[in-house]
């Protein structure tokens, strides 16, 4: 039961969310929290966003690679290898269907004016989606247990701020992303290995 759940959450976030996998974050950490936050807590989808950004394909389907196979673990290894194959089908499915649909009836409709409209309808709708994104990743970072003035007296706060900053300043000098993913690893085994988060 638990694999078709969690097929059927992921098919529902595949058909409703336009825009990639930046715009589907929202949603899913709202499911997610809500069927199995016993299980994933929002600060280990935080960590793992991190992950899914240096990790090779496409974000939405590492993300839900990685909650299929943490919610089907119970089921020892093979429950987790297929959790991910169910989550990871229900989150590709609707595209691929869409594609399907879209590729058979774009010649008669491309000149639509009411397909022109849903689509310039979608673009703020879409970077409304990515924005929310983005503050809800910032708040686990920046404030892991919400905004308080203590939160400036903890060592956390200053260390994703200078590595936040640093990483924005090697992202405007165009540095390679394999260079800043090996700087942002190697800063990470050092802080961990200090203890300083």
């Amino acid at each position: 039961m638990a694999f078709l759940e969690l097929f059927l959450t992921f098919f529902m976030i595949g058909a409703c969310t336009f825009g990639g996998g930046y715009a589907m974050m929202p949603l899913m950490q709202e499911q997610v929290g809500i069927r199995w936050g016993d299980i994933i807590s929002q600060q280990t989808i935080t960590d793992f966003i991190a992950v899914s950004e240096s990790t090779p394909g496409p974000f939405a389907v590492n993300m839900a690679t990685y909650i299929g196979s943490e919610v089907g673990g119970f089921a020892g290894v093979w429950g987790s290898l297929f959790g991910s194959f169910c989550a990871t089908l229900g989150v590709v499915l609707p595209s691929f269907i869409v594609i399907l649909i879209v590729a058979k009836c774009y010649e008669k409709f491309r000149n639509s004016s009411i397909v022109k409209g849903v689509m310039t309808g979608l673009k703020p709708a879409v970077v409304g989606l990515i924005g929310g994104a983005i503050v809800s990743v910032a708040m686990g970072v920046f404030f892991p247990v919400g905004i308080s003035l203590e939160v400036f007296k903890t060592v956390s706060f200053y260390l994703s701020a200078v590595i936040f900053a640093v990483m924005l300043v090697l992202a405007m000098k165009k540095v390679h992303p394999i260079i800043i993913i090996l700087i942002s690893a190697v800063a990470g085994i050092i802080i961990g290995y200090l203890g300083l988060w």
